[in-house]
């Protein structure tokens, strides 16, 4: 053995092809097929990383997704990807690997120094940090716990990788590859049934890889490959390695995500990093087997213990001893094999540590060759800091579960724990199933197979506690053949190949270790650094729900969701209550079950191809013209047209808003949203939808309206045009173009289905502008052909078909400045000759385009409302316009708008603002009496929008204050405590400029 290597065996790795890689700059070898954890072992790396909350030391526990301690960050630059778990990661020459949570290095890391004032960080320590002990606590530490939260560093470089998505459809879906996933693929498969196989590991096979026995007669591992040629030659199998199925949704939809090209020294273009799979099948078979759980006792975290099925997949799997001395600490069947199969393997197995009185047939092998077999005996202590130095072992009565006698020393470089096993229940609790406790196996198994909810799933194998061979392979057929008959498929029973059986003893019920002196460190989570003590801090203080024990304590909230990790501290929490676990329950096991990238979830849907980018006719000319362009929902709209270059964007747009109030200018209002309304009860159904009426609007004419949704609140406003007695152009705001589209149609398909009514949606199909100020009557006049553009001819709210240039248009005489003001809407492929034709006619009265900052001072000055008042949650009480709801007809929303907390005199109300000392007041800042930044008092209010009048010379906003219109004169305080601003302001009336309206009536 050349340091941890063993001399042979190593079915996973190909001796003859040396991998060279990099951890923390330095250069080590391994060999293909070893992964991250495996090749640092074999190194003789026992400290990988440092946790989370008092950065101990951690070393490699797991070799699976169970991980809690071994994560480092994996990549440089754009391609860095932190808290990947060790035994995961599959080594090649291009990988760059670091540990990491520790500075200045992982063996020295600065931040240790969090274990001295350890119960200081008890559970629930920010909590109390943020609530105490005086009253801006927070605004200290909030800082100082943000810096120091999370784990890995990611990266803000753009992600030079390609990700996939994909739609999948099959009949029966096997999650897991083990020997029961096989069964249950190979009988559904040979009905010739579509049949999907997924398991998260490289290889297909679970336990068989490391358990060397013989199915029919053969190897395990040979049955295993024989099973996936056959598979493999199968046209209606698909099988997916490396591939985690994360998601149990409704209706047999599942989600996973494949591995692609993390194994590779690099990839192609063409090639996708991670592929996201969203499998619809109509059976599902979960043979997701299950996850080792470990003891808890005195300083359980050092690094060298680890659970015994990951040290045996390391000697039988990639060749590699998991120390130079070791011992097996377990209290079931499983740690015994454990230990004789890495002896096989040439593993110096010291000790096999039990606490039950009888051993089972495997230490009479074992004892021969030099193993000393302690049964009745716990470990109590571990002992080392960065690395394992020997542990503490004490005679153990098991009725009175005490420790008796003195401790006895043993010099061991890793202990390998198994205190037995917990089903991997995630997918099924997801499903709807809710968990039992068996105590046979002292583990939370799946009540019944489901179909909760649309799902139709089987379990099989050892997530239903079967943990003998013989019994995984019958599962695994009957599953099989249960799910593709639901399929609708025929089929027979079918024939299951032997298997031996151990007959293994009971386990004997364990999960913490007394301390041999009080108090000591004893980790649940490994991760989180939750300790034993924590638990029963939480049930002290009256955390005992397994919710809140989960959130006081942080205990399975960490990247590995607490799978060695959950159960033991809800036997803690029970022991604690004096209960049975059974009766604490369990957490809901919510998706992921293992963390998915954004990237996969994304897809290509990333940059300009996130959303349908949107732009209008006029874009390119904005452009050209200076327009600094702004994303308006999914459009692109200009912000502000930039006369000088280094022009500031409040000058440039209190220039466009005088040049509106002085002459005119003209602004892009193409993205609001637009729906043709065709039909005989065209005008019925907006009256049903409108607060206001709209059945005796005359044609030619335009009018506001508000509709509210079912609950009362204010939905959405817009004006809708008249153009025939059957025909309606509604407009809508930009961001609700969409939801009031999908409402209407709803309503007409559920609500009124009797109603004559055809809707079309043509935001896209018409470009519009708003011309306005004094001169915009001037403007039009010279610009369209045939309207009469008086005062007389062409009233407020008028609506007039004419031309421009010979270009068909429609004309509406709208105001959301407050000056005279009209809507041009042309054809969308004519809008930019339209706009340049408009542009052209203001030429001698000094037009100028103006963008959102200028459109939003405007509406601002007059008082109207837009999005940021219509959040969801105000009413026409609130924003002023009960004047706007008929009495005369029922309407959408107008029963439950009278519920007494919506008609409350004491809402919040929509009012203006003015700053008093000449600083602009923040939007979302809180409106209070306070005159101290440090102490405001209670919010009565909230800033919802914010601009510099030029009109004014001042600094207002429009904001929703308790009882607003009351206060008219009242002085208060907008406070932005983040950025501690505090501005003295004055309540005024919400129209501050033209209140009369008698600007946009000439």
């Amino acid at each position: 053995m050349v340091g941890y290597r063993l001399d042979s065996g190593g079915s996973a790795i190909d001796r003859r092809r040396k991998v060279t890689f990099r951890f923390d700059g330095r250069a080590i070898d391994g060999f293909e097929g070893d992964t991250l954890a495996s090749a640092l072992l074999a190194a003789g790396h026992t400290t990988i990383a440092r946790s989370f909350k008092y950065h101990r030391p951690r070393g490699v526990f797991a070799a699976g997704p169970e991980e809690p301690s071994a994560l480092v960050t994996v990549g440089r630059g754009a391609r860095t990807t932190p808290n990947m778990k060790a035994g995961m990661v599959e080594i090649h020459d291009d990988l760059d690997a670091r540990s990491q949570n520790a500075w200045p290095s992982v063996k020295f890391d600065m931040m240790a120094v969090n274990q001295l004032p350890g119960p200081l960080f008890a559970a629930g320590f920010y909590y109390k940090t943020f609530m105490g002990p005086t009253k801006r606590s927070w605004m200290w530490f909030e800082p100082i716990i943000r810096r120091a939260a999370g784990l890995g560093a990611g990266t803000h470089e753009r992600d030079p990788d390609r990700y996939e998505k994909l739609n999948a459809f099959c009949d029966v879906l096997v999650v897991g590859g083990g020997p029961a996933g096989l069964m249950a693929a190979r009988t559904a498969a040979a009905t010739g049934a579509r049949v999907i196989l997924c398991d998260e590991q490289t290889e297909f096979g679970g336990q068989l890889l490391s358990d060397p026995q013989e199915i029919g007669g053969k190897p395990a591992t040979e049955w295993a490959g024989d099973t996936l040629l056959g598979l493999e030659a199968k046209a209606n199998v698909t099988l997916l390695s490396r591939t985690a199925v994360y998601g149990y949704y409704d209706n047999n939809t599942l989600g996973a995500v494949e591995r692609v090209t993390d194994h590779r020294m690099s990839a192609d273009e063409a090639t996708p990093r991670e592929r996201h799979w969203t499998i619809r099948a109509k059976s599902v078979v979960i043979a997701a087997g299950t996850i080792e759980r470990p003891f808890v006792f005195e300083y359980n975290d050092t690094p060298g213990i680890m659970l015994a099925s990951a040290a045996r997949q390391f000697a039988l799997r990639h060749g590699v001893a998991p120390g130079k001395r070791v011992a097996v600490f377990t209290n079931n069947d499983s740690g015994w094999k454990a230990a004789r199969y890495m002896a096989g393997a040439g593993v110096n197995i010291v000790a096999v540590i039990d606490p039950r009185l009888d051993a089972p047939s495997d230490a009479e092998a074992l004892k021969a060759g030099g193993t000393d077999i302690l049964t009745a005996h716990v470990v109590a202590k571990a002992k080392g800091t960065t690395a394992l130095k020997g542990v503490e072992v004490v005679a153990y009565a098991g009725l009175s579960g005490n420790l008796s006698g003195a401790p006895r020393a043993l010099s061991v470089d890793c202990l390998a724990v198994s205190a037995g096993h917990q089903p991997t229940l995630h997918l099924a609790s997801q499903a709807g199933d809710r968990p039992v406790f068996n105590d046979d196996i002292q583990a939370f198994v799946p009540n019944e197979t489901s179909t909760i909810g649309g799902r139709a799933y089987w379990t099989a194998g050892s997530v239903n506690g079967a943990y003998e061979l013989a019994d995984c392979l019958s599962e695994g057929e009957a599953a099989g053949r249960a799910a593709v008959k639901a399929a609708g498929f025929s089929i027979r029973k079918g024939r299951v190949p032997s298997a031996p059986k151990r007959n293994e003893a009971p386990i004997y019920p364990m999960w913490e270790v007394p301390a041999l002196v009080e108090p000591a460190k004893k980790f649940v989570d490994l991760q989180h650094d939750v300790t034993a003590e924590d638990v029963r801090l939480a049930e002290r203080e009256g955390y005992v729900s397994v919710e809140h024990l989960k959130r006081y304590t942080t205990l399975g909230m960490a990247g590995d969701q607490g799978k060695t990790s959950n159960v033991n501290g809800l036997a803690i929490m029970a022991a604690a209550r004096g209960v049975d676990i059974q009766d604490v329950g369990t957490t809901r096991f919510r998706p992921p079950y293992q963390p998915v990238t954004l990237g996969a979830i994304a897809g290509r849907e990333v940059g300009h191809h996130f959303r349908p980018l949107r732009r209008t006719a006029m874009h390119d000319w904005h452009i050209a013209h200076g327009g600094k362009m702004m994303n308006v929902g999914q459009w692109q709209r200009p912000r502000y047209y930039a006369a000088e270059p280094d022009e500031t964007l409040e000058d440039a747009y209190a220039r466009e808003t005088g040049a509106v109030r002085d002459s005119v200018g003209m602004t892009d209002v193409s993205t609001l949203g637009k729906i043709d309304v065709q039909g005989p009860d065209a005008a019925e159904l907006l009256n049903r939808v409108y607060t206001n009426g709209f059945a005796k609007l005359p044609v030619g004419k335009a009018r506001y309206g508000i509709m509210l949704r079912d609950d009362g609140f204010v939905f959405d406003d817009g004006t809708t045009w008249r153009l025939s007695e059957h025909q309606f152009l509604m407009t809508t705001t930009t961001a609700n173009a969409g939801p009031v589209m999908s409402r209407l149609e709803f309503l007409l398909a559920t609500a009124w289905p009797d109603l004559k009514v055809s809707l079309t949606s043509v935001t896209e199909q018409w470009a519009g502008m708003a011309v306005s100020g004094p001169n915009a009557r001037k403007v039009l006049e010279t610009a369209l052909d045939d309207i009469d553009m008086s005062n007389e001819a062409f009233p407020f709210m008028g609506v007039r078909k004419g031309s421009c240039g010979g270009v068909p248009v429609r004309v509406a005489r709208l105001s959301f400045s407050g000056e005279l003001a009209y809507e041009v809407y042309a054809g969308a492929h004519h809008g930019l000759f339209v706009w340049e034709k408009l542009m052209a006619a203001g030429r001698r009265w000094s037009i100028i385009p103006y963008g959102m900052e200028a459109l939003g001072a405007l509406r601002i000055e007059k008082g109207h409302v837009a999005g940021s008042e219509l959040d969801g949650r105000t009413t026409v009480d609130d924003l002023a316009l009960r004047g706007m709801v008929s009495t005369k007809k029922d309407f959408i929303g107008k029963a439950l708008m009278e519920r007494p907390d919506l008609t409350d005199p004491n809402r919040e109300r929509l009012v203006g603002l003015v700053s008093l000392d000449d600083k602009p007041i923040r939007n979302g800042s809180h409106v209070v009496a306070g005159e101290k930044a440090y102490d405001p008092g209670k919010s009565q209010g909230h800033v919802t929008a914010n601009t510099y009048s030029p009109a004014l010379g001042k600094y207002i906003a429009l904001a929703l204050v308790e009882r607003g219109p009351e206060r008219i004169g009242e002085r208060l305080y907008a406070t932005f405590p983040l950025k501690n601003l505090h501005v003295p302001v004055e309540i005024v009336s919400h129209h501050f400029y033209d209140p009369d309206g008698s600007r946009m009536h000439v």
